[in-house]
């Protein structure tokens, strides 16, 4: 493991996965990863409710990992991977609230499917809520616990190993911190709340010609 992203869902997370991906520190491992690989829902709910984490099993061939499940229990992956650089994505906290509120928060993409991933995904997002939220939606509690996540990063991880990002920067800080050029492409921007939403519904749709959904994403 070359890089640990440690930034809440909604963060930039799927931008920050695809450039990782793009700059060759790929695969990254990341929320929609779960759907190539739904047997690992288990594993994260069992995580989320107290088990142990089996990083070198789940991360098997990932040089990176960004969004949740991970970013929830990074002091474990931080101690597991010393030489790992690690990447906090951030914005502001009311602007993630909002962004959440559109995508994570509405039950309505996922609740009841027929889809055993989707299913899945549903459970572990409930997992998720109960483990890090204490099953709260509010905007007071949820951004008290995004800005107080973003605060322990930064004091506990060496600042030489810490990368604070805002996907909205682009290629060079990102870069400067790994230590590769700028590739010429332009910088991914991807899965803004209308994409979640719009890839959601189209999923739901589909169902009646099997499940495609194009992943649970959490992202900018």
């Amino acid at each position: 493991m070359k890089i640990i992203g440690v930034g809440f869902p909604r963060t930039g997370t799927v931008t920050l996965y695809e450039a990782l991906n793009q700059l060759g520190l790929g695969p990254c491992y990341h929320t929609k990863e779960m759907i190539k690989k739904p047997d690992h829902i288990e594993h994260w709910v069992q995580v989320y409710e107290g088990g142990p984490i089996d990083p070198h099993t789940i991360f098997a061939g990932y040089q990176a990992t960004a969004d949740a499940p991970g970013c929830f229990f990074w002091r474990e992956l931080i101690r597991e991977y010393p030489e790992a650089k690690v990447i906090l994505s951030i914005r502001d906290a009311q602007t993630w609230y909002r962004s959440m509120s559109d995508t994570v928060l509405r039950q309505d993409l996922l609740d009841k499917s027929a889809d055993p991933v989707l299913a899945g995904l549903r459970r572990l997002a409930l997992a998720m809520f109960d483990h890090v939220f204490d099953n709260r939606r509010d905007e007071a509690h949820l951004t008290a616990v995004f800005n107080r996540h973003n605060a322990e990063v930064q004091r506990e991880v060496p600042a030489d190993r810490l990368l604070v990002y805002e996907v909205t920067q682009g290629w060079a800080p990102l870069c400067e911190f790994i230590g590769v050029d700028s590739p010429v492409t332009p910088f991914p921007w991807l899965n803004n709340t209308a994409e979640y939403v719009d890839k959601a519904e189209k999923h739901r749709r589909s169902l009646v010609r099997g499940p495609v959904f194009p992943g649970q994403a959490s992202g900018h």
